[in-house]
């Protein structure tokens, strides 16, 4: 049996996803029991959804939850003070006679009223403007983490339709070194049936400035432009529809694409 070929089918992708059949992953567990090189591609790629998982994971602001539980204790209404700041009540000076207190001494006294209540209104009025700063901060967070989590749902869709194209027997996927041989840089996946291509981008390096990745197909050995990568997109990328080849390959071209590919630049390369 090639262990190699097996390993390259797709199998394990859709094992680790639990996309098999019960025969699929009782063979699977057979194999990697017995083949060193399936137990290795097992974990090789449950590593990488992991690492994917924890670079993309979205944790709200420590402090959101204090500031939620309060805007809720808030809503619910707190009772108003009833000593502390109390409607001033009308207070009857009586003067006896006997006494010098003079009418200036009760107007001064009723100007100190005044700036005390003055002082109260304006120390309330600053505490409801600060609970609204609050209240608009706290939407903004929220806003900020709605848009985030919309993100992270994106991104699953994209990684669930990459799990559906390895599981589908229809697809041809090709794994593309780097040109120096080392790790998986990108997936291609070539339709057999319509020979529409996706690529899925694993490794490759943010490119310079003015820079873009393109792909090419491989037909006859002369290449074929399939697309310019989309530096929008984080997962599987859908580029040109390519009616036959025999490999495909990724080279660093300046923005908007080349007519031939600098081979000078050639990142990764697979064949089919």
């Amino acid at each position: 049996m090639d262990i190699h070929a097996y390993i390259e089918s797709g199998i394990i992708e859709s094992y680790v996803l639990s996309l098999t059949s019960t025969e699929e992953s009782v063979e699977v567990e057979k194999f990697r029991t017995e083949y060193v090189e399936v137990e290795a591609a097992i974990a090789e790629f449950s590593q990488a959804l992991e690492q994917h998982a924890f670079e993309n994971a979205i944790i709200p602001p420590p402090e959101l939850k204090a500031k939620v539980l309060a805007a809720i204790k808030e809503a619910r209404g707190v009772e108003e003070p009833t000593t502390a700041m109390a409607p001033q009540t009308e207070k009857s000076f009586v003067v006896p006679l006997h006494q010098t207190t003079s009418w200036r001494m009760i107007a001064a006294a009723s100007v100190i009223l005044f700036i005390v209540s003055a002082a109260a209104n304006f120390y309330l009025y600053q505490q409801y403007r600060n609970k609204e700063d609050d209240y608009e901060a706290l939407l903004s967070q929220r806003e900020t983490l709605q848009a985030k989590n919309d993100v992270y749902h994106t991104q699953l869709k994209e990684w669930q339709s990459a799990a559906a194209m390895m599981a589908d027997t229809g697809m041809a996927m090709i794994k593309m070194a780097s040109a120096k041989g080392k790790d998986d840089a990108a997936t291609v996946f070539w339709d057999k049936r319509n020979k529409d291509v996706f690529v899925m981008v694993n490794k490759l390096p943010e490119p310079q400035v003015g820079k873009q990745y393109q792909l090419w197909a491989m037909v006859d050995g002369q290449p074929v432009d399939a697309g310019i990568l989309d530096l929008s997109c984080t997962s599987v990328c859908k580029m040109k529809n390519v009616p036959r080849a025999q490999a495909f390959a990724i080279t660093l071209e300046r923005e908007g694409g080349n007519k031939i590919p600098n081979l000078k630049a050639l990142f990764v390369i697979g064949n089919v």
